[in-house]
Order: C-alpha cells, then sequence, then structure tokens
C-alpha cells in the first residue's frame, strides 16, 4: 500500500548551507497496515520459524555455549555492514589477548557490539524497561574507545548528520534535525510501550511487527553521531526478546541484510517517500523466516558436529579422557590458547599439551598463528560452520 510520505521535511541550516531534513510521523502508520492475504501468510510462517529457533536448546547439550559464539558471530556480520574487516576469529583471538589480524580499531568495535549487547540483555532481566535510556546507555558502550569514541557516545546528536553524499546539501537523505531528535525518540519510546506520544493506549501489535516498524523509525531517525546501524539492528534483537518470542537473543538479521543490501536501503526509502511499510514489512517478516531457520540448521549442524568428533575422540586409545576434556573447552571456546585450556580443564601443561597434538592429528584442532610458543589452536570446523557468510564486504 502506498500512502503520502510518512512525514515532513523541516528546514535548518548547516554551515550557512540550507537544507531540508526529513521529521518521520510517530508510529503506527496510518492507515494502519494492511495484513492480508500474502502478509498475513508471512507473519504465521515467520512467527512459526522463531518457535522453532526459541527451541533451538532442545538440540544442544549446552545451548550457552551456542549462545556465546553466535553473539560473536554475528557483532562481526553487523560490524561488517558498517565497513570493519574484521572476522570471528579476529575477535576471538582479542578476548584472548592476542593480535588479531585486521587494524585494532575494526576488532575492538566488534568488542564493543558484544558488550553492548550483554549490557542491554542484562538490563532487561533485572526488569529495565526498553528505553531511550537503555539504548544511550548500549550506545556508550558500542563507541566505547575506537574509532566513535569521539563522536558523543551515549548521547543523543545535538548537530546535523546526514547518509550519503559529501555534505547535508547533497546527501541521500537527511535525517530530522537536532532539535527534533528528543521529541521524535520521545514517540519512538512510546510506541515501544504501547502508547501513543500524548499517552493514549495504542492497538496491540505482534512483537513481529513492532520491531519491523521500530527499526525504521530508529534508523530513519537516526539518533546518534555514529553507531545507528549497529544499535538499530539490536533493537531488533531486544524488542523480540522483551516481546517474549525468543528466551535468548538468538535472532540476528545482519547476514540477510548483507546479503540484500541494495533491497534493504530501497525498502527504508519507500518507506520514507510513499509510505510503503506493507513491502517493508514483507521484506523483513521473509529476512526473519530465512534466518531464523538459518540458525536452526547451524544448531543442528554443530549437534551433528558434536557427537561425531565426540566419537572420534573417544576412539582415540589412552589420551581419549584427556583429549575429550579439552574438545569439551573447544566446544565453549573455539579459540584457545594452551594454556589457557590447561588452567580451564585443570590439566597440566605437558598433558593439555599432548591431548592437543592427538586432536590435531584426527583433524579437529589446528595451530591457528603459526608460532613455536604461545601457540593458539582452533576447533576448525565450528569455526567453518560460524563463519559462513562472514567474508568482510
Amino acid at each position: 500500500m502506498e500512502r503520502d510520505r510518512t512525514g515532513e521535511y523541516g528546514e535548518t541550516k548547516v554551515a550557512g548551507e540550507v537544507i531540508r531534513a526529513f521529521v518521520p510521523a510517530p508510529l503506527p502508520p496510518t492507515p494502519p497496515l494492511d495484513l492480508g492475504g500474502e502478509r498475513q501468510t508471512l507473519l504465521e510462517r515467520a512467527t512459526l520459524a522463531i518457535g522453532r529457533l526459541d527451541s533451538v536448546g532442545t538440540l544442544l547439550p549446552d545451548p550457552q555455549l551456542f549462545l556465546y559464539a553466535y553473539v560473536r558471530r554475528e557483532a562481526v556480520l553487523s560490524s561488517q555492514i558498517e565497513g570493519t574487516q574484521s572476522s570471528l576469529s579476529d575477535l576471538l583471538l582479542f578476548e584472548l589477548d592476542e593480535v588479531p589480524g585486521v587494524p585494532i580499531d575494526d576488532v575492538v568495535e566488534v568488542s564493543n557490539y558484544v558488550a553492548a549487547l550483554e549490557h542491554g540483555m542484562e538490563r532487561l532481566g533485572s526488569g529495565f524497561p526498553l528505553s531511550n535510556r537503555l539504548l544511550r546507555e548500549m550506545h556508550a558502550r558500542l563507541l566505547a574507545g575506537g574509532r566513535g569514541h569521539q563522536k558523543s557516545p551515549g548521547e543523543f546528536r545535538t548537530t546535523q548528520n546526514w547518509i550519503g553524499g559529501t555534505r547535508p546539501g547533497n546527501a541521500h537523505f537527511v535525517p530530522p534535525p537536532p532539535d527534533e531528535v528528543e521529541p521524535c525518540m520521545a514517540a519512538l519510546e512510546a510506541f515501544l510501550h504501547g502508547k501513543t506520544p500524548r499517552g493514549g493506549a495504542l492497538e496491540p501489535m505482534p512483537t513481529l511487527l513492532k520491531a519491523a516498524l521500530a527499526h525504521v523509525q530508529f534508523e530513519t531517525i537516526h539518533p546518534f553521531l555514529d553507531g545507528n546501524g549497529r544499535l538499530g539492528r539490536l533493537l531488533i534483537a531486544l524488542l523480540l526478546h522483551e516481546g517474549g518470542i525468543l528466551a535468548q537473543p538468538l535472532l540476528y538479521l545482519s547476514l540477510y541484510l548483507k546479503q540484500h543490501r541494495s533491497v534493504y536501503y530501497e525498502r527504508l526509502d519507500r518507506v520514507r517517500s510513499h509510505g510503503d511499510w506493507e513491502a517493508w514489512v514483507e521484506f523483513f517478516l521473509e529476512g526473519v523466516e530465512q534466518t531464523a531457520q538459518g540458525a536452526v540448521d547451524t544448531a543442528q549442524r554443530l549437534a551433528a558436529l558434536f557427537q561425531a568428533d565426540t566419537q572420534r575422540t573417544q576412539a582415540a586409545g589412552r589420551s581419549a579422557a584427556s583429549a575429550l576434556r579439552l574438545l569439551n573447552e573447544l566446544r565453549a571456546r573455539p579459540v584457545s590458547n594452551l594454556s589457557g585450556l590447561s588452567q580451564q580443564t585443570g590439566m597440566s601443561f605437558p598433558t593439555a599439551s599432548k591431548a592437543m597434538q592427538g586432536l590435531i592429528e584426527l583433524g579437529i584442532a589446528r595451530e591457528l598463528t603459526g608460532q613455536r610458543r604461545n601457540r593458539v589452536f582452533v576447533y576448525d570446523a565450528y569455526l567453518g560452520i560460524l563463519n559462513e557468510g562472514g567474508e568482510p564486504l
């Protein structure tokens, strides 16, 4: 459905140049979303896929291990959309205090993404509401150190930003003027809480649709000087968790958006210019279904890998018990050094070293750095599964 544009243009002056900045109307859309026919079917299929993903813990002996690795995979993918060259192995090396193979600012950005998500989940778990205050807290962690530390971490912008182009006057899109950011974000917060900007109650809306609308609105407001894309994608995960349809933050659309970047930006533009929320919702729900099914498939493949490698290790003879203990630790941390593995398993360094050699001979583990001392080992097939689609753009 096409509506008139979903907001108004206001004039603002930047460096002596008068520009038109877009101020979005509060959510939900008017007239309401048309959810007939195929869109209702898409919503039902996406909801079913989310339900299967929510039960992914039944596939793995310890779902927290999957969550640890999957969150880091998402951090890499989301940051790559913004131009970083960091890989999952770079991040895991950084967390070991080892030198990654990319500029340190890249991997700090990815690490900060993990910290921002973990902070948001911890706050929601303690009963704190999903609010502008929480988004600012997460933003402060997202931009701590690295490239963004001078771009007002944790604060809504007080200057004009823009998307594309060399200045606001030739930009592809100009978000609201600075004095409109606070009112726009207050209206978005009210929508997240099921309220109108004036405090009235909104009609209940399925959580998936709320997440779809809120993501576009956040990206349109672009309330921060930097980090809007990453935080806007995190907002989806937080909404699905807070809405009770995912117990753990396991649905991330970054790979889908990375693979369909041109369509993603075209659908955002269509919402702003033509009010075509329905086309965006279709794209979003298709992404949810594909992404949820992809996560379930990944969990199934990992469960099969763990079972097969356990059986191979058990058949390795007298060193099998020690090798199995190392293998269990590599499931938790697929990139590890021997000193850490020795400490975590309670084995002596020589025993851990011998057991690791057994895993290498079985083709399960591989030395990553090529060093003779302070060597780092990777659970190769595990990391390979997680890395699929994670090549830098």
